[in-house]
């Protein structure tokens, strides 16, 4: 018995590498429609409610609006923002804490990650759990991804000849989308300074948050942190808490593949640390999440279908 499967959005880039993932995987049943069916809406109505899962790659309100076309007992994953914050909706990060994994594959209604929030839970969610960080501190987050997590319009203008930009910086009125769904599921006080950034590298995404231990309560050591990122991730088959003997990290470490790698890099005598996350903003930010919560939600193999 297979898994009906329907993409909304599926001719995006987010929905393309979705497919990718799913494509001949025999547990896994495509519903596809042509070009003239997408945008016939009785068609795709029965194409959301034919589906045992469904994947929304669309804007936020085209995907609130697509929701409630949804009348029978179809799961969703919804890959924008829109519910990202709602009520009603399990957050699609397995490894979040020691049981999402089993409250995602109890939901019906799931709202998967965004990229940069993956990089800045990840390193975050444990420490603030454990006590190591308090829930009121002040966090900032430097993150920079690939162009393709701005869509098409953004890949045009990199690849079109429109820019020749290396590297930029934005968000710069620090009212980022992303700001409330660090703050909520990182259980934080108040959302961390975000400073987000686009290289000129197709995919891949490199964050950072840094801490002065010194200051902080407890005066955690450096050993103290990597060893709570370890207890968080052990067994994990898709992070991996590194060591941190690099002399480079790059934000190309994990482009192509749906894992993430984090990484303490700190200085004893001044008490500073550099927590980092390395991720493909299309594999774990996006589409291998949207497929591993799928993977979860259909009681299948988690890692299945995952560039690995």
């Amino acid at each position: 018995m297979s898994v009906a499967v329907f993409i909304d959005g599926a001719a995006g880039t987010t929905g393309l590498e979705i497919r990718e993932r799913l494509a001949g995987r025999p547990e896994v049943s495509l519903i596809t429609l042509g070009e003239t069916e997408r945008k016939d809406a009785v068609v795709r109505r029965e194409a959301l409610n034919d589906a045992d899962i469904v994947i929304l790659c669309l804007p936020d309100e085209a995907a609130r609006e697509a929701v409630a076309l949804i009348d029978g007992p179809a799961k969703v994953i919804d890959a924008s923002t829109a519910h990202r914050v709602a009520g009603g909706w399990t957050y699609g990060f397995p490894e979040l804490s020691p049981d999402q994994a089993e409250r995602i594959a109890g939901a019906t209604r799931v709202a998967n990650p965004g990229c940069y929030p993956t990089a800045f839970l990840a390193l975050v969610a444990p420490l603030v759990r454990t006590g190591l960080i308090p829930a009121d501190w002040p966090l900032s987050f430097n993150a920079t991804s690939g162009y393709s997590g701005g869509g098409k319009a953004m890949i045009a203008e990199f690849e079109g000849g429109e820019t020749t930009t290396g590297y930029r910086i934005y968000g710069l009125t620090l009212g980022h989308k992303h700001a409330p769904e660090m703050r909520l599921h990182a259980g934080l006080a108040h959302a961390p300074v975000f400073q987000p950034a686009v290289a000129r590298s197709y995919r891949g995404m490199l964050g950072e948050v840094p801490l002065a231990l010194a200051a902080l309560p407890g005066r955690p050591t450096l050993d103290a942190i990597t060893t709570a990122l370890r207890e968080a991730y052990a067994g994990s088959p898709v992070v991996t808490v590194a060591d941190a003997d690099e002399a480079l990290v790059l934000i190309e470490e994990h482009a192509g593949t749906d894992r993430m790698t984090l990484r303490v890099f700190g200085n004893p005598a001044t008490g500073h640390a550099r927590l980092v996350a390395t991720l493909d903003n299309l594999g774990k930010g996006a589409a291998g999440a949207a497929v591993q919560n799928l993977n979860i939600m259909a009681g299948l193999p988690q890692t299945a279908g995952l560039v690995l």
